[in-house]
Parts: structure tokens; C-alpha cells; sequence
């Protein structure tokens, strides 16, 4: 009989303290097993920051678990051996020999094929835990998935709000509204967003530091700058930085969600998206949280369902797009775009004050909030004609709460509607002027947002109205897009010569 009764195999974006895996441990038969590859790390142009949250955070979680009684079996980036996870669990198969191995599903196909090829080729048993940290399952979401000729966010939030009871009155919303939307589009006007708390962020301990040096020692080519490093790694500063944004910054979040504005990072926006995405915080606990606030009259209406519906519908609508369409779904491109990303996305000089903003906040610290990802960067690439995998692969390396369940569907879907429609009703697309009447960008910049064939032409506007006119015959056909498509069509021969003529221009200014 071996010694060892099971190894729990803890994913990296998977350290729920009270997974169903974890509730089962027993520190006297099991040995924990956790990993850092290299093969993970360099799966795309990852943020330095990213990797080491990460790592960081799992290294603290060892220790919380060693210091519980637990044997860890821990595998370090600076380990020889093992490359990808499954080698780190092949290895731990073969120097402690297992009667069974447990896990909670992982939140990627990949993984998943490739951990039951380990367990299949040592002939030890592989069962999966489903993952608790999410209110819905990926077969509960098939299931009000079925029989739908199209998915909408806002049905599924409805339900989920039904379901769990969240900000409800018997079978009535709170608030007397479903949605505050028309409330949460405020932009901050010409004297920006005034005093504010900034978010709490936490000094490096010890174990933070250490990964940032084995990481940069390691991996020295990883983009980014770790200086300004202040996430939360352990649960206890994850619910710190919960309780100090529903305090400090959820009464205005609602109406300037999505503002923005210059060498501002943070805003009123909560920051605890990565802590969630690791799984160091409950979803439930920050919607617990933020409606506990509206009862007790600290928040308004607007700001806390505003809130809760990225988490409880957001969140757990795109995830279930991720499992209901498949591994494939990444290949997607609807509209046949093919360029190249352009070198400004990665720190190059542009003379794009809006796009030069949210590139250089990125990469100092691995954040932007949603509409500086949908409605800059992602507006680019998407009227620009950007291939949707390249711009998926920027989001993917650059942001510190970016794991392929949440970020394919929100770019392939959301931002770049490579889907043809399986997320957006419609594609995101706006002129320049959308970035000047919702930031304070377009007043330093040398581009017109309101031009869009002159020499001070936006590019944006630009690529705006060529974009409709490449797709007119496509995009006439939704009816939420007939505004558009009307305004562009009825632009002259000439009007629509020199927008192409401009396009191309910016275009060979780029590849020049």
C-alpha cells in the first residue's frame, strides 16, 4: 500500500482556500503539489507583474499550508526538471506514488487534456472537483444556453439575480430597475475627477521580492516594469482591498465607470479583479459586500448594481462562453482581419494621446480598467483591422487578471467581434470622439477627433468610418448598427475617397 493517499494538484489561477478539493485534504495521507513552468510563463509576452502575482501568491499559499500541517510538494522556476504543469504533476506521480490524484477542473482545455494524459501514462486515477469559486457551473450555463438563438448578457444576469436572490425584493430588483446603466456614463468634465481615495495596494514582502528577482534573473526578457508591484497576494489583503474600495470609492464608481482620464490609473475602480481571478477572493464576498453597503446606506443604487453586474453577470457570462464554444474558439475571425499589431502597443512613440496613455499605464503597471481596454485599445485594433489573435495575445501577456476563460471571449467576442456575434450584438466601434467626450485625452493631442479625412484627422475617426464602409453590406443587416450605417452611407463619392486616402496614408506612416 503506497504511503501516499492523494496528491492534490493546485492550479496557479486556483487557490480558493475552501475549494472542495482542499475541504477533502487530510494532512496526514495527502501532499499538495503546486507548480511554477516556464512553458506557463512564456505562453504569451506575459507582464513581469502578472508572472509575479502569480507566483508570489502561490508561494504564500504554501506556506499558509505548511504552516497548517500540510506536506507541500512545491515546484519552483528556478527548479531544474519540469517544464510545463503536467510535468510538475508527473514528477510529483513518481516520487510519491499515489494511490489517486485530485484537482479542481481547470479553467482551460489545454490543461485539462494534458493532466489526464499524465494521469493515463502513470496509470494513476485523475478525478476533477468543480470549481466552487464560480456561481455557475459550465453545465448550468450550457443548459440556459440551449435552445437560445442568441446569448445576452443581460438575460443571464437577470436570471442569476433571480437565482441567488442578489439585490432582489421578493421577485423584484432592487432599486425597481434591472439596470443603471443610463446613470453610469458620466464623464468627468473639464475639472477631471477631483479628490479621491487612491485603492490600497501593499508593499512587497519579503516572498514578493524574492519572486521578482528569481523571475527577472529567470526570465529576464518578460515585459514591463515591477516597480510600482502593490497587488494583493494572500486572502487577508484581497479582503483588505475589498473593504477599502466599498468604503472609499464605491459611491462614485457607478456614474464614472467609465471615464477616464490623463496619468490617472486608478480612478474610483476596485483593483480586485486580479485577487478574484487567482481566486484569493470569493466573488461572493464583494457582492455580499457591496449590497450590504446599499442596505446600510453608504452606496447608491447605480454604483452598487453597476458593480455587482460585472461580477455576478459579467464574469460568469463570459466564462460560460469560454466552455460552451470550445477549444477552437480562439481561431475565430468574422470580419477577416489580418494586420499586424502595431509596434505602439508595445511602447513605440505615437503621437495617439489616448492610445500613448493607456499603453504606457499598461505597461508600468498591468492594468487598465474596461473601457480603456474595449474603447481604446481595443477600438483600435478592431476599426484598424488588427488581427483578432494579436491583439487576444497582447491582452493576454500585459494584463495581471488576464487567464484564457476571461480574456478570449471578452476580445475575441466583446472587443474585436471575431465571434461574428456570439458575445456583441454589434461591434464595438466610435469615432474619436467617443475617446474626447469620455476622457481629456483628445485636448492634448495633435489629432482631431471630429476630422476624419484632413491632416489633423483622428485616426480613430479615420479608421472609424472606414470600417463601416469595408463592412457596410454586413453591418446593415443588424439593426443595431442601422444609425451608423446610415450615417456613413450617406457620405458622398468623394467624402469617402479622401477617409480612404487618409486611411492609407496612416497606414504607410506606420510600416515607414
Amino acid at each position: 500500500m503506497s504511503a501516499t493517499r492523494t496528491l492534490i494538484f493546485v492550479c496557479p489561477d486556483q487557490l480558493n482556500p475552501d475549494s472542495a478539493v482542499m475541504r477533502e485534504a487530510d494532512p496526514e495521507k495527502d501532499i499538495i503539489v503546486m507548480g511554477e513552468s516556464r512553458a506557463e510563463a512564456t505562453r504569451f509576452p506575459f507582464h513581469i507583474q502578472r508572472m509575479a502575482l502569480i507566483f508570489s501568491a502561490m508561494r504564500h499559499r504554501a506556506e499558509d499550508l505548511d504552516q497548517k500541517g500540510f506536506q507541500v510538494d512545491y515546484h519552483r522556476i528556478t527548479d531544474e526538471g519540469a517544464n510545463t504543469l503536467a510535468d510538475v504533476l508527473q514528477s510529483a506521480i513518481e516520487r510519491h506514488h499515489p494511490e489517486r490524484i485530485r484537482m479542481t477542473r481547470p479553467n482551460r482545455f489545454d490543461l485539462i487534456e494534458a493532466f489526464e494524459e499524465a494521469s493515463e501514462k502513470a496509470g494513476i486515477p485523475l478525478k476533477y472537483a468543480e470549481d466552487t469559486h464560480f456561481l455557475t457551473t459550465p453545465k448550468e450555463f450550457k443548459a440556459w444556453a440551449d435552445g437560445r438563438k442568441t446569448l445576452v448578457m443581460e438575460h443571464f444576469y437577470r436570471a442569476k439575480r433571480k437565482e441567488t436572490g442578489y439585490l432582489m425584493e421578493g421577485d423584484q430588483p432592487t432599486g425597481g430597475e434591472w439596470n443603471f446603466d443610463g446613470d453610469n456614463r458620466e464623464a468627468f468634465g473639464n475639472n477631471g475627477p477631483g479628490l479621491k481615495v487612491e485603492p490600497l495596494r501593499f508593499e512587497p514582502d519579503a516572498i514578493t521580492r524574492k519572486t521578482i528577482e528569481e523571475l527577472q534573473s529567470v526570465l529576464p526578457d518578460l515585459p514591463g516594469s515591477a516597480d510600482s508591484f502593490g497587488w494583493p497576494v494572500t486572502t487577508d489583503q484581497a479582503g483588505e482591498a475589498l473593504r477599502h474600495f466599498i468604503e472609499h470609492r464605491l459611491t462614485d464608481f457607478g456614474r464614472w465607470q467609465d471615464a477616464m482620464w490623463t496619468d490617472e490609473p486608478w480612478l474610483f475602480h476596485s483593483l480586485i479583479s486580479p485577487a478574484i481571478n487567482l481566486q484569493l477572493l470569493d466573488p461572493r464576498e464583494a457582492i455580499e459586500a457591496a449590497e450590504k453597503a446599499y442596505r446600510e446606506g453608504k452606496a447608491p443604487i447605480n454604483a452598487v448594481e453597476g458593480f455587482v453586474r460585472q461580477i455576478l453577470g459579467w464574469r460568469e457570462f463570459i466564462r460560460g462562453v469560454y466552455w460552451l464554444e470550445g477549444p477552437d474558439y480562439g481561431k475565430r475571425n468574422a470580419l477577416g482581419a489580418e494586420r499586424d499589431l502595431p509596434g505602439f502597443y508595445w511602447g513605440e512613440k505615437t503621437d495617439m494621446v489616448c492610445v500613448s496613455q493607456v499603453v504606457g499605464q499598461v505597461l508600468e503597471h498591468g492594468y487598465a480598467h474596461h473601457i480603456q481596454r474595449l474603447m481604446v485599445t481595443g477600438l483600435y485594433a478592431l476599426v484598424s483591422g488588427t488581427d483578432p489573435w494579436a491583439i487576444h495575445s497582447w491582452y493576454m501577456g500585459l494584463f495581471v487578471d488576464s487567464y484564457d476563460w476571461v480574456t478570449l471571449p471578452n476580445t475575441v467576442g466583446m472587443s474585436q467581434f471575431a465571434d461574428g456575434g456570439v458575445v456583441a450584438t454589434k461591434p464595438y466601434i466610435a469615432s474619436g470622439q467617443y475617446v474626447d467626450r469620455m476622457s481629456n485625452y483628445c485636448v492634448s493631442c495633435r489629432f482631431n477627433p471630429k476630422h476624419a479625412a484632413e491632416e489633423d484627422a483622428c485616426p480613430i475617426t479615420t479608421l472609424y468610418w472606414s470600417f463601416l464602409m469595408e463592412h457596410e453590406e454586413r453591418l446593415a443587416s443588424n439593426r443595431r448598427m442601422r444609425f451608423q450605417v446610415a450615417n456613413v452611407r450617406r457620405k458622398s463619392s468623394d467624402e469617402r475617397a479622401a477617409i480612404l486616402r487618409r486611411r492609407d496614408q496612416w497606414f504607410e506612416l506606420l510600416t515607414s
